[in-house]
């Protein structure tokens, strides 16, 4: 225990006995990973699997103890959700939005309201994400909107890459009052005639996390689950990110696990080669030495950087704005600079590992592609290339990372000489 967590309130999540708390899941993880390429190679979404991890109560596993939860720490669920991803990457990003819905409770001042979705989360049920917007809209708007229908709170909109939704009891839902202008998150419960989901998300990796249109006509969403948004956990972008590196990380050891057991089985050898077995050829046994490697620091850099996000949960509660602050920052920028080196540590090992076997590697039935391809397309969420300016501004000018980051269409610049 640190000398800030002494000083914490009780009821907090500040870690438990991760061996312990890790084998409630494992043989979870194993059925998971059985049957990963067979979903692959068919799209086959996880609706079953999801329901083994819900029962198990995995979606709870940050809620206090005291509230029936595990008690973990954020480097302690990032440590799960990395051996989560080795069996199948695409569920940790599918439960991305729930663990985020579930920090921002455990953000949430202490009531009765924090208590139902405590017992929400500790009875299984899992929330989804409806974010992003498409089309019209600009950056920095939001076209969904709640508004007074009668006596009822309604919400109208159409949201794309709504992750995990679709296996989701509820829906994290990023809107704006038409009464009063307020940004809000709405919590909106998925089964009722307002809420239709669509699985049409075409990515070329990670193609079973249910990142499909979610369309709301209607949904009626209760007073009390209408959140401010300035209300939000502050290093909210840092723990998304923190989900992506686990699906990173995850991908790097499942293509590791894959290769090794390629290689150890393989009976053919090339000409050029440097032994009469594969397995005992030095130069593929340092293929695999070193993508093994890479893994390895992506996993440590991975951890790291879920403290620092762990920290600025803690300072939440300590009373200290400046403290909080600083740590927010810390959270921030740990991620971004996580994010950049894990990138590139697991697109080179889930590529260069190809060197360790043969032209059959690339055959659609052992689909080992799919390692590359899950890791490509975390890596493209959230532009690598704005994380490393943001981080070197820092560096240099002592800059602030921005907390909250959109998408949306640019404003057309006007040319004042031609006008």
């Amino acid at each position: 225990m640190t000398a800030q967590q002494q000083h914490l309130p009780q009821r907090l999540s500040t870690g438990t006995d991760y061996e312990a708390l890790a084998e409630r899941f494992r043989p979870i993880f194993a059925r998971i990973q059985a049957g990963a390429l067979e979903r692959e190679q068919s799209r086959s979404l996880p609706y079953e699997q999801v329901k083994w991890l819900k029962e198990a109560g995995f979606g709870a596993v940050r809620v206090p103890v005291e509230h029936g939860g595990a008690g973990a720490s954020l480097p302690q669920l990032l440590q799960l959700l990395i051996e989560l991803a080795e069996a199948d990457s695409n569920l940790p990003q599918a439960l991305r939005g729930h663990f985020a819905f579930v920090e921002d409770r455990l953000n949430a001042h202490a009531g009765s309201a924090q208590d139902t979705w405590f017992k929400r989360f500790v009875a299984g049920e899992l929330v989804g994400n409806a974010w992003t917007e498409i089309g019209d809209v600009k950056i920095g708007q939001v076209g969904t909107r709640v508004s007074r229908q009668g006596d009822q709170w309604v919400v109208n909109g159409t949201k794309y890459y709504s992750t995990g939704s679709i296996f989701a009891d509820w829906i994290d839902l990023y809107a704006q009052r038409d009464d009063n202008g307020t940004d809000v998150i709405a919590a909106v419960r998925v089964q009722q005639p307002g809420v239709r989901q669509i699985d049409d998300w075409d990515g070329f990796g990670q193609r079973t996390t249910g990142s499909g249109t979610s369309v709301f006509e209607n949904a009626v969403v209760e007073p009390e689950n209408l959140i401010d948004f300035s209300t939000r956990f502050k290093y909210q972008t840092a723990f998304y990110q923190l989900v992506l590196l686990a699906v990173l990380t995850g991908s790097g050891r499942a293509a590791v696990r894959d290769i090794t057991e390629q290689v150890q089985k393989r009976t053919r050898i090339f000409s050029t080669g440097n032994a009469s077995q594969v397995s005992q050829d030095v130069q593929v046994q340092q293929v695999v030495g070193k993508a093994s490697a890479q893994v390895y620091a992506a996993e440590a850099t991975a951890l790291r950087a879920a403290q620092a996000s762990q920290r600025a949960y803690e300072s939440r509660f300590g009373h200290n704005a400046d403290t909080e602050h600083q740590a927010n920052i810390a959270a921030e920028l740990e991620s971004a600079q996580a994010q950049v080196a894990i990138a590139e540590l697991v697109l080179r090992a889930t590529s260069d590992l190809f060197n360790a076997l043969g032209a059959s590697a690339t055959s659609t039935a052992k689909a080992l592609d799919r390692h590359w391809r899950n890791a490509r397309t975390a890596a493209s969420h959230n532009p690598l290339i704005y994380k490393e300016r943001i981080i070197g501004d820092w560096a240099i000018n002592g800059t602030e990372p921005p907390y909250v980051w959109q998408i949306g269409g640019g404003v057309k610049e006007v040319n004042v000489a031609n006008r």
